[in-house]
């Protein structure tokens, strides 16, 4: 039976939760939610809406908690949906699975669909990397890989592949709740361009093991240890001219530009900036960075 559940991610969504669950249940036969401890309404809210809430404390580490969610959900479909709160599913991306999904083969095990972004409460259609992943698998047959950053969805069992529709990012908060969040990511993002460099992270021993990744996930994997190569700086600065004025990201007016230039150019320039006085403070050093890491941003590798 092609059923659905999906998962969606929680700590005080109360801005979001609402559109994501009626969105979601238009596709799925249960909704569950992996929540944070919420202290606003988002707990409510989801459970007037007939969504099944289980809390799990948050060890900043997204994919763990994913991961404690496909390991401990009562799941009884056949697929399993993974989905933010701030995101939503197009009607057409719907109209798609609902009439695929049944009629796929045996050995598809993981479908993948593409997704844009809304900035500014616009939808940014200019100067972008198109953005595929795969969110939709059978269950038991995949889990989330573990990493700082950039965390996929892979398969233990089976091929994936891609529908046409696509689903969107819309987040409803305020600029300086972007600013804010980013801020955070970047020194994730500096981690993980560091291990890149210099591979002072032991991988899990799931991850040792081979296992089925998207063809779009292992492309924007390389991509990046192809940056991570780039001159410090430069490559942000780079990437903004090749976004902004090669992929037209300025036709989309004073939106295409604040997009490109904080997602773009400043987030990756303060990405190369923690990376900068990691390097200062530490040369080459694995443990010391290690070290340096714990004591100023409280992260233990």
């Amino acid at each position: 039976m092609d059923t659905i559940s999906t998962i969606i991610l929680t700590y005080n969504e109360e801005k979001h939760i609402e559109r994501c669950i009626k969105n979601a249940q238009k596709f799925s036969e249960e909704i569950f939610l992996v929540d944070s401890f919420s202290t606003d309404n988002t707990i409510h809210i989801a459970e007037s809406l007939g969504a099944k809430v289980y809390q799990n404390k948050w060890e900043n580490n997204y994919a763990k908690q994913l991961n404690w969610g496909l390991n401990n959900l009562p799941i009884t479909t056949e697929w399993v949906f993974r989905l933010d709160a701030d995101e939503y599913l197009m009607a057409d991306l719907i109209s798609e699975i609902n009439r695929k999904l049944p009629r796929l083969e045996k050995n598809i095990s993981g479908i993948v669909f593409e997704r844009k972004m809304y900035f500014l409460n616009t939808l940014m259609t200019k100067g972008m990397l198109q953005m595929n992943m795969l969110r939709l698998f059978k269950n038991k047959h995949g889990f989330c890989e573990e990493r700082w950053m950039d965390e996929h969805i892979v398969l233990t069992k089976g091929k994936s592949i891609h529908f046409e529709g696509y689903f969107v990012d819309h987040n409803l908060n305020p600029l300086g709740w972007w600013i804010q969040k980013h801020d955070g990511y970047s020194i994730r993002e500096a981690i993980d361009l560091l291990n890149l460099e210099y591979n002072f992270i032991k991988p899990k021993s799931s991850e040792v093991l081979q296992y089925e990744m998207s063809k779009d996930a292992l492309s924007k994997r390389d991509k990046k240890k192809k940056y991570a190569n780039m001159p410090l700086f430069w490559r942000s600065f780079i990437y903004f001219i090749y976004r902004y004025f090669l992929k037209l990201g300025f036709t989309q007016g004073k939106e295409g530009f604040l997009w490109h230039f904080l997602q773009g150019w400043w987030y990756r320039t303060l990405v190369d900036a923690k990376i900068y006085e990691i390097k200062k403070h530490c040369g080459g050093d694995k443990e010391k960075m290690k070290l340096f890491i714990l004591q100023n941003y409280q992260i233990r590798l």
